[in-house]
């Protein structure tokens, strides 16, 4: 099953950046440090830095907006190194806080797809989809999905009666 990082990841590091409530603050850069590296880490595929810097970053959390963004980079972090069952606590923490985050039901939808969850991991891709319709991210993780229940099954039959009706050609001579 190919998965790329960006399959996995949606994030966006200026979302760690500043509060939505806070209007007239000047930023000068990220807010958090940690979160902030981590999330880069994650986009280029250092998942052991990215989840180390992440629970560093969550440490120092200045308010539930960074815990959340902290939570869904950990679930993104932790499964792109196969710990699923410890990605799974921290998409399953994000949704309880925010049952509209798509992007933690698209990385929980993989989740559940690599632990052979099939019936959760569909029901998270049709939830993440509500969300958000034209994510790339879910068709793509739809696809793998169907790769899984419905693989398509290759079949190839060789038809090889033309060579044995048709006059050879050392016999015309």
């Amino acid at each position: 099953m190919r998965l790329t990082t960006l399959t996995i990841l949606g994030l966006a590091w200026a979302a760690v950046q500043a509060d939505d409530d806070v209007t007239s603050k000047t930023v000068l850069g990220p807010s958090n440090i940690f979160l902030y590296e981590g999330a880069n880490k994650l986009k280029t595929g250092d998942a052991k830095d990215g989840v180390r810097l992440t629970l560093q970053g969550l440490k120092t959390a200045a308010n539930a907006r960074e815990e959340k963004i902290g939570h869904a980079n950990l679930c993104a972090g932790f499964l792109m190194m196969s710990q699923f069952e410890t990605a799974l606590e921290h998409c399953d923490w994000v949704i309880a806080r925010d049952p509209n985050h798509w992007r933690t039901y698209n990385n929980r939808a993989i989740v559940y797809l690599r632990l052979g969850r099939f019936e959760e991991s569909e029901a998270d891709i049709r939830r993440g989809q509500e969300l958000n319709p034209r994510s790339e991210n879910l068709k793509e993780v739809k696809g793998m999905y169907l790769d899984q229940v419905e693989p398509v099954r290759e079949h190839i039959t060789i038809d090889d009666r033309r060579g044995s009706t048709a006059p050879d050609a050392r016999d015309e001579n």
